[in-house]
C-alpha cells in the first residue's frame, strides 16, 4: 500500500508534468479544445472537493452538510486523487497541531531558516515528506469522528473506484462523443493525468509556498502566509494566515481584496439549505489578532511569536 502511495502521490504528479513537453511537441498529440474544457472542469471539481470538502468540512468542521451534500464533497475530494479522506483528514490535523514546529509532517522550516535550508524545507513540503515521514498520522488519535462514520468508511473503501473515475470520466465521455479511441488518449493524458499532476502541486504549493513567503496579516504561532496566486488557483487556500488564526473558519479571505471562492460556495450552499451552523470569522476576535504593518517576514527559528508585531 505504502509503494502505491508513493507512486500516486510522488512518482506519478512529477513523471506526468515531465512528460508534458515532449507529448505536446508530438504530432497530434497536443490538447484540444475539449481537452482544455474536460481537464479545467475536473481540475475545478478535484480542487472545490479538496478545499470545501476535505479541509473546511471533514477537517475543520467549519460547517455541517446534508447527508446528500456531504458525500458529494467526499467523493469530489477523492477526485484530487490526494488519498482517501480519513487519511487526508489526520494529516491535516496534525499538521495544524504541531504547525512549523517538531512533529510537523510538511513544515518548510524543518531544517532551519538559512536559504539553503529553506529551500531543502520547500522540497520536503512540496512532496519530500510524503516518503520521508516513516508513518502516517494516527487516524483512530486524530480523526475519531470519521472512523465513526459509516459514509466515510465507505468512501474509504470506494476509493480506489474514485481514482478510476477520475482518470477514466473525461476519455470516456471522448470516446462516447467522438468514437475515436486515439483522440481519448490524447484526452486521458491532458484532461485527467496532466490535470491530476497540476491540482496535485498546486494544492502542495499551502503547505510550502503559503508558509515561507507572502505577508502575515495576524499573529499566529507558526509561519502562515497570505499568497496570492496559490489563493487564486486554489479558490481561497492560500489566504493561508488567517485560516491558522481561525482554523475553523469558513472563510479565508478576510481581507478587502481576497477573493475566496470556497467561502462563497459555502454561503451559497448556506443560503439554499444545503449546510447549516456555518462557522463564519468572529470579527472581534480576528480584530484583536491583526497586525498593524500587515507585513510580517520569517524570522530565526521559523516561528513567530503570537503577538509579535513584525
Amino acid at each position: 500500500m505504502r509503494t502505491g502511495y508513493l507512486l500516486t502521490l510522488v512518482v506519478g504528479p512529477l513523471a506526468v508534468l515531465a512528460l508534458v513537453v515532449p507529448v505536446a511537441l508530438t504530432a497530434g498529440w497536443g490538447p484540444r479544445w475539449y481537452d482544455v474544457v474536460l481537464g479545467a472542469a475536473m481540475y475545478a471539481l478535484s480542487i472545490m472537493g479538496i478545499t470545501a470538502g476535505y479541509h473546511r468540512h471533514f477537517t475543520h468542521l467549519s460547517f455541517k452538510a446534508k447527508r446528500p451534500l456531504r458525500i458529494a464533497l467526499g467523493l469530489a475530494g477523492g477526485l484530487a486523487m490526494e488519498g482517501p479522506v480519513t487519511l487526508w483528514v489526520a494529516e491535516h490535523r496534525r499538521h495544524h497541531q504541531y504547525a512549523d514546529r517538531e512533529g510537523d509532517p510538511h513544515s518548510p522550516w524543518k531544517y532551519g531558516t538559512t536559504r539553503r535550508a529553506l529551500l531543502k524545507g520547500l522540497w520536503h513540503a512540496q512532496v519530500g515528506w510524503f516518503s520521508s515521514s516513516p508513518v502516517r498520522s494516527n487516524h483512530a488519535r486524530y480523526a475519531p469522528d470519521l472512523l465513526a462514520d459509516p459514509d466515510v468508511r465507505r468512501l474509504d473503501r470506494g476509493y480506489p473506484a474514485t481514482i478510476a473515475v477520475s482518470l477514466g470520466l473525461p476519455p470516456a465521455l471522448v470516446v462516447a462523443w467522438t468514437h475515436d479511441w486515439r483522440a481519448a488518449a490524447v484526452t486521458l493524458f491532458w484532461a485527467s493525468l496532466v490535470r491530476y499532476a497540476v491540482v496535485h502541486h498546486v494544492t502542495w504549493s499551502v503547505n510550502s509556498v503559503a508558509h515561507a513567503f507572502g505577508p502575515q496579516h495576524y499573529a499566529t504561532r507558526d509561519q502562515s502566509r497570505d499568497v496570492r496566486w496559490v489563493a487564486l488557483l486554489t479558490f481561497g487556500e492560500g489566504w493561508h494566515n488567517l485560516h491558522h488564526a481561525d482554523p475553523n473558519s469558513a472563510r479565508h479571505g478576510g481581507l478587502t481584496g481576497q477573493p475566496d471562492l470556497t467561502a462563497w460556495l459555502i454561503a451559497r450552499f448556506e443560503r439554499w439549505g444545503w449546510v447549516h451552523d456555518v462557522r463564519w470569522p468572529d470579527e472581534r476576535r480576528i480584530a484583536s489578532r491583526r497586525f498593524t504593518d500587515g507585513a510580517c517576514r520569517p524570522v530565526p527559528g521559523g516561528v513567530r511569536r503570537a503577538g509579535s508585531s513584525g
